[in-house]
């Protein structure tokens, strides 16, 4: 690992403002190009949990009370610091999670974004004075932190999943508990590093990583802990809700996804062809928001394969590190077997294979697949693949699309091509979902509100909506103004 700044790659817990290595139990983390051990942290559990939040719990009575703009002020040098580090930053985060070195820096820069943001936001919790129902009175209305958050990340995005929640809570005037994934942890207590370094007192933010039941346990039952924030799965979502039921804990819930891609009979099929790329192939697929169901217009269908597969057999797979690679590894062996059990169930219904194959059963390379004459029998149009597969629908109708498009208990993404402007107000606001890309197939930044509906999960994070999840309101009735 050749880093500019080595003291980023920390091999320990970040807890109370300290860097703890136990002597204990580790463990260790595997680059998944390669399977080599890249290194090793400490596998903490229920006490080192409780430790966090007490210290958390004081560092939030300290921050709640200082100004907008300290706080913007501080968040601002965190920002500042991940930009002057974004190499070293996405060094780490593509040892660790395997994505092409080019795509790492590229979440980097989306990560810093949240913070730079939120630097800005923090100055805008505006109250209000709402109109008083008395003539003596006065309706005044504030926004206080919620307290103490504990954040659960997945390793898919192991740097931007964490300031998208991080940013807004410290904006707000809250502290943080965070329990990265256990695949990628040094991409979290990287940032730690840069937090401290930014001047983030100490107890503010605290990185624990080890046994996810017991660390688990402790953010859902500990009264002190306020906010539950978690991304990954609906059913890992479905056990901290319930969990935190007990406390009546605040949650937000970015869960799983089954995003339509769909391409009309009157789409600029190449745009359409360059937004599947992005839409599907980023991430070698693994991101929640990725198209995992394409239905094409039979009018457009034949064209449309074609042209993706075309362009789908021109992407590199290999090293993150390697010039060229635009797929990089999946995180693990779980991922490729299911890869390939979608795949096998597709082509035993009927599904034809333009494009795609493991590379190496023994490794974690999937070259990517585009699949055509899906039907809505198969795995792929009910469950996530998580992985470099383009499955291709046909339809025939806009009510048809619409339909098998909603027929799903995810609702976080979507995506449709039409050179209709009529068209694209209708299907936008029929589709089930909480973010509808438009003619585009990137469309998260840190503007906009991120979430999804149904079980795709509760809240929303980025932009102004982001810090109202970590603010409560207070109402305050003054009354006797007439004396």
């Amino acid at each position: 690992m050749k880093l500019n700044y080595p003291e980023l790659f920390q091999q320990a817990c970040y807890i109370d403002g300290e860097w703890v290595a136990e002597n204990g139990e580790t463990k260790a983390v595997t680059n998944p190009s390669t399977g080599q051990v890249i290194g090793e942290v400490p596998f903490l559990g229920e006490e080192q949990a409780k430790q966090c939040v007490s210290a958390a719990q004081t560092a939030y009575e300290k921050w709640k009370k200082t100004t907008a703009n300290h706080r913007a002020d501080v968040l601002r040098r965190w920002y500042d610091l991940m930009i002057e580090h974004i190499d070293d930053l996405a060094t780490i985060l593509t040892l660790e999670q395997g994505k092409p070195f080019n795509e790492a820096k590229g979440e980097i820069t989306y990560a810093a974004s949240f913070v730079q943001w939120y630097s800005e936001e923090a100055r805008r919790a505006y109250g209000e004075i709402v109109p008083s129902h008395r003539e003596n009175g006065k309706i005044v209305v504030t926004k206080e932190p919620i307290g103490v958050v504990a954040a659960i990340t997945p390793w898919n995005f192991p740097a931007a999943m964490i300031t998208r929640k991080c940013a807004p809570a410290f904006a707000a005037g809250c502290s943080m508990v965070l329990k990265p994934a256990q695949e990628t942890p040094f991409t979290a207590l990287a940032l730690a590093k840069l937090a401290q370094e930014a001047g983030l007192p100490k107890g503010l933010f605290n990185v624990v990583t080890g046994d996810s039941y017991a660390i688990g346990d402790v953010f859902t039952k500990d009264k002190r802990v306020r906010k539950v924030s978690f991304t990954g799965s609906t059913n890992v979502g479905k056990i901290l809700m319930n969990q935190s039921a007990s406390t009546i804990k605040k949650l937000a819930l970015e869960l799983g996804g089954n995003a339509p891609f769909i391409v009309f009979e009157d789409a600029d099929i190449d745009a359409a062809v360059e937004g599947a790329m992005i839409a599907k192939f980023r991430n070698a697929g693994q991101t929640c928001v990725c198209a995992n169901r394409l239905f094409v217009h039979d009018a457009v269908y034949d064209e449309f394969a074609q042209k993706l597969a075309a362009r789908v057999m021109q992407l590199k797979v290999g090293d993150g590190f390697e010039d060229g690679v635009s797929i990089g590894p999946l995180i693990n062996q779980s991922s490729v077997a299911k890869v390939q059990e979608h795949v096998d169930d597709a082509v035993a219904r009927g599904a034809n294979i333009l494009c795609g194959g493991l590379l190496d059963e023994e490794k974690l390379f999937v070259a990517p697949y585009v699949l055509t004459e899906m039907n809505d029998d198969m795995l792929m149009a009910t469950e996530e693949t998580f992985g470099p597969v383009a499955p291709l629908f046909r339809f025939h109708d806009e009510q048809e699309v619409l339909e098998r498009a909603n027929d799903t208990e995810y609702g976080l993404a979507a995506y449709f091509y039409t050179q209709s402007l009529g068209r694209a107000w209708r299907v936008a606001d029929e589709l089930e979902v909480g973010m509808v890309g438009i003619n585009e197939g990137l469309i998260s930044t840190a503007a906009a509100p991120f979430g999804g509906v149904k079980e795709s999960g509760l809240g929303r994070e980025g932009s102004r909506h982001g810090m109202d999840e970590f603010l409560e309101l207070k109402y305050m009735l003054m009354g006797g103004l007439d004396r």
